[in-house]
């Protein structure tokens, strides 16, 4: 079961009823789905176990010419003749022609036939048409639906859903309205969706009918949390979110329509279908990702308006997934406080087709003046905590300097040998990975069992070897996880992992990305002065991936050899310069060694692009959960170093406890509370 929470609202109306709701959670037991199953696996990521280019456009219609096979180009797929359909298949109901049923992927080569809901790889394509096989199918998979099991799970929780409107006491209605913000929207438009309402988990029941409305193959679950005087909406989908993809309202798109606004919640398309008439749809997973399995299904339309939210996490998604989409027919609803999201317009009596109409486009040839930057500058400016980017959960002091993670930036993160670099990072970026920023993990030096190993540790907070029972319950939860791995391992080519790094970001919509590390990524088959100026490549070419792929690129790189007496300093990074300029964070992990003992350790930010301000805290590791997070009764003390210059200021060598660096200013504060295990998997 997948589960995210959604955002707050006041509830003071309801305080008087207060108690009817309060405390109400999740699914009652006879229809809670249980265990998670072994049989789910998070998608594999296919394309990235084996170094091969991704095929390309050209190809794809230089082989489809070599064969004699007519096709059409589209905005993100080539249509082409289905060869998978049987002469009874090649005309639907209404006698129209559906040879060109079949879409294959511009960027991945997949296809899909949206008439026999036969998918596959270029691979599988290529084999079927040359042939090779012991049938027309092989090696065809079908379209993901939902298992036996599943499948009768999602048919007993949607027959024991009623509608709101026949709910046999007007006070519960009334109350489900106003929990979920529904006042304003009628009962024909609930009807037209097919939304229910499961009584005993208090939940609105989406469904998510197959192409053409033929079957129902899915439901999200939206449930409501009572937290003080406000609400937390809490998402549950069946099957889980990596089995099946669907988009609700689908099966209201007409073969004639040709614009379409896509949304990331399905009580917006609610709100703006009932307020427009115009058609809308809602992502399976709001702002975290577009499925490219997805994109035949909004290859008709000639104009989508993405309108994802009222916060500037939405306007980054939406512009990352106008990339997708094809931007010159992609227009962005800009959040603001006359922009909210739909539902919130349409219960405050705004003008929702006039929000529409100031849609801005995605796509514009080139900026002339700062006419077309104004806008921009100003969200920045009103949205200063969101444009800082997601915070750290487990790392309070780092929120404190670096303000939040960003796309687009990179970062350089470099430590002493044994320092524990790969254990920290992998921490690091198990935190943000935990609140919904995709990654994906290179992981040139050790392997990726070991890796994931690490990282399940860290998530449970303790050692599973030592309760063996709780493995799969965790195993489940970290699978849950928007986590991927590449499968490199040692000496690569730069080209094979940009590449690779590209195509995760296309089909997953990735945000970060870790490489641990550069020396060990490069080989040791260069001679030394060779070696300076490869790594001077590398690190050039991750800089302009972050910039042009909008995604944050986490880069460990071994320090130089240093007395063990000595703290680094950016300077200590291996090689040129480089590494550093290009930088826009420098994060050194000092590890100072003690003859009595193990030594300290401290994290120092010694570059800082986003506002400047630099310093230092400290570590401590805890071995039984393999984390440097900060224990909650400790106090941390965090250096909070700049000069005039916005340089670093020198530390006293006097060595006097209670020395502080000269124009140097010292905050102190509590750490914040471990997460809750219980909470993680959220």
């Amino acid at each position: 079961m997948w589960v995210l929470l959604r955002c707050v609202y006041p509830l003071r109306i309801l305080l008087s009823l207060r108690g009817k709701w309060m405390g109400w959670r999740g699914l009652p037991r006879s229809l809670v789905p249980g265990p998670p199953r072994r049989r789910y696996r998070k998608e594999a990521l296919p394309a990235l176990e084996v170094p091969v280019l991704p095929v390309t456009a050209t190809e794809i219609r230089q082989y489809l010419r070599a064969h004699g096979i007519p096709f059409q180009d589209g905005h993100s797929c080539l249509r082409a003749p289905s060869p998978f359909l049987g002469a009874s298949q090649l005309k639907d109901q209404t006698g129209a022609t559906t040879s060109f049923s079949l879409y294959i992927n511009k960027t991945t080569g997949r296809f899909l036939c949206m008439t026999s809901l036969a998918e596959g790889s270029w691979e599988d394509f290529q084999a079927s048409v040359e042939g090779r096989g012991d049938g027309d199918r092989e090696g065809l998979l079908l379209s993901e639906a939902p298992g036996a099991e599943d499948g009768e799970e999602v048919r007993r929780i949607w027959d024991r859903a009623v509608p709101l409107w026949e709910l046999p006491e007007q006070e519960e209605a009334q109350l489900a309205r106003v929990m979920f913000g529904l006042t304003k929207v009628t009962d024909d438009t609930l009807k037209l969706f097919g939304v229910r309402y499961l009584r005993p988990a208090r939940s609105l029941v989406f469904p998510w009918f197959s192409p053409g409305g033929l079957g129902l193959r899915g439901l999200k679950l939206l449930g409501a949390e009572g937290q003080g005087d406000g609400v937390h909406y809490v998402e549950t989908t069946i099957p889980r979110p990596g089995a099946y993809h669907n988009l609700f309202g689908l099966p209201l798109i007409g073969r004639r329509d040709v614009e379409v606004v896509l949304m990331s919640r399905e009580l917006d398309c609610l709100a703006l279908n009932q307020s427009t008439g115009l058609p809308t749809l809602a992502l399976p997973r709001g702002t975290t990702c577009l499925p490219p399995a997805l994109l035949p299904y909004l290859e008709q339309f000639r104009r989508i308006v993405l309108w994802l939210g009222d916060d500037l996490r939405s306007w980054e998604a939406a512009k990352l997934f106008a990339r997708k989409l094809n931007p010159k027919r992609c227009s962005l609803v800009r959040p603001g406080d006359q922009h909210p999201r739909p539902l919130e317009a349409l219960n405050r009596g705004l003008n929702l087709p006039r929000i529409l109409r100031s849609a801005l486009p995605a796509w514009h040839k080139s900026i002339v003046s700062f006419r077309q930057l104004r806008e921009e500058v100003l969200g920045e400016l009103s949205n200063v905590e969101q444009v800082a980017g997601v915070r750290w959960s487990r790392f309070p002091d780092l929120n404190r300097l670096l303000k939040g993670h960003r796309k687009g930036e990179l970062t350089v993160f470099t430590g002493p040998t044994g320092s524990g670099k790969t254990t920290f990072i992998s921490e690091y970026a198990l935190d943000l990975c935990t609140q919904g920023v995709n990654t994906l993990w290179g992981s040139f030096e050790i392997s990726n069992v070991r890796l994931a190993r690490i990282m399940l540790t860290q998530f449970a907070l303790g050692r599973l070897e030592e309760q063996l029972d709780k493995y799969d319950e965790w195993a489940d939860r970290f699978e849950d996880l928007p986590l991927y791995f590449m499968t490199f391992h040692g000496q690569q080519n730069i080209r094979t992992v940009i590449d690779t790094m590209q195509h995760a970001v296309y089909v997953y919509d990735i945000c970060h990305v870790v490489i641990d590390n550069l020396q060990f990524m490069m080989g040791h088959e260069q001679l030394s002065t060779d070696r300076i100026a490869a790594q001077d490549y590398i690190v050039g070419a991750f800089r302009k991936f972050a910039t042009d792929s909008n995604c944050h690129v986490t880069l460990v790189i071994h320090p130089r050899k240093e007395d063990d007496d000595k703290e680094l300093q950016t300077a200590s990074i291996f090689g040129s310069a480089k590494a550093s300029q290009e930088a826009d964070n420098v994060l050194i992990l000092q590890d100072r060694k003690l003859v009595t003992g193990p030594g300290k350790r401290y994290l120092q930010v010694s570059k800082n692009r986003f506002d400047g301000d630099i310093g230092v805290f400290p570590l401590e590791f805890n071995k039984s959960s393999l984390t440097f997070s900060i224990p909650p009764k400790s106090k941390a003390r965090l250096k909070k170093i700049k000069d005039d210059n916005g340089l670093v200021a020198k530390k006293s060598s006097s060595g006097k406890k209670g020395a502080v660096p000269r124009n140097s200013e010292t905050f102190s504060g509590e750490a914040p509370n471990q997460p809750d295990p219980s909470q993680l998997s959220r």
